[in-house]
């Protein structure tokens, strides 16, 4: 079984790949090819595919029974003790420990969560308090 999902390329790429292969989403083709059109494939995805991103998802033999390519795509396949697992970038730079002013607590305490320990037991109200 093979899979390729595009995402942003042209039509004209989608086109040609439904003569090989079934697409059941809009750019997700699913069948089963044999091994050198499945790599001929690949090849004229890679040169049609333009600003768009593609992922082509394979049977292989060994422990995990799938490979992976990839082209454009910020997710890349990492090879970690012979399971081929999908890696995200992480783009997020580490969070400020200070904030600008103008912000207030409550919006510091969304932000950062609460760091004080729990607050002490509450002073009584007006309606508990002895007379």
């Amino acid at each position: 079984m093979t899979v390729i999902v595009l995402t942003a390329c042209p039509a004209g790429l989608r086109g040609h790949l439904t003569q090989w292969l079934l697409e059941i989403a809009a750019g997700i083709y699913v069948g089963h090819i044999s091994a050198r059109v499945r790599d001929r494939l690949w090849t004229r995805v890679v040169e049609l595919a333009g600003p768009g991103r593609a992922i082509l998802i394979y049977q292989q033999r060994g422990e995990q029974r799938l490979a992976f390519r990839v082209h454009d795509h910020q997710w890349e396949p990492v090879d970690h003790d012979g399971v081929i697992l999908m890696r995200r970038p992480n783009d997020k730079s580490a969070p400020t420990t200070q904030l600008d002013d103008g912000w207030s607590k409550a919006a510091k305490r969304r932000r950062f969560g609460r760091r004080s320990p729990a607050p002490e037991a509450q002073a009584p109200g007006p309606a508990q308090q002895s007379e």
